[in-house]
């Protein structure tokens, strides 16, 4: 799988095992993160599953800012900066920038 990884993202072994450790961070943090912001906005009992939905529309883009924190602090931020680029280019159809 690593190899795969490496491959892909062409990148080093040790340049992979860093990104997977950025990955698992950010995804730790905003775990996190979760419960006591959304207990700033509601408890417990009153939020529904619209609640939920609209915080996972919102939760992208405080993830994307924590992933390229995370990568600035294992100096992987070229790696993750080109990532978002690419993820977004992906969601709003921009082939252009899709192909850089």
């Amino acid at each position: 799988m690593l190899e795969r990884l490496k491959k892909k993202w062409e990148v080093s072994t040790w340049q992979a095992i860093v990104i997977l450790v950025v990955f698992a961070c950010t995804g730790f943090t905003v775990m996190f993160l979760k419960e006591p912001v959304l207990s700033l906005i509601a408890d417990k009992e009153e939020r529904s599953i619209w609640f939920t939905v609209i915080y996972y529309i919102l939760i992208l883009p405080v993830y994307n800012v924590v992933l390229l924190g995370y990568g600035f602090i294992f100096g992987q931020f070229p790696f993750f900066w080109k990532f978002e680029k690419r993820m977004f280019s992906r969601m709003t159809g921009n082939k252009k920038a899709n192909s850089n």
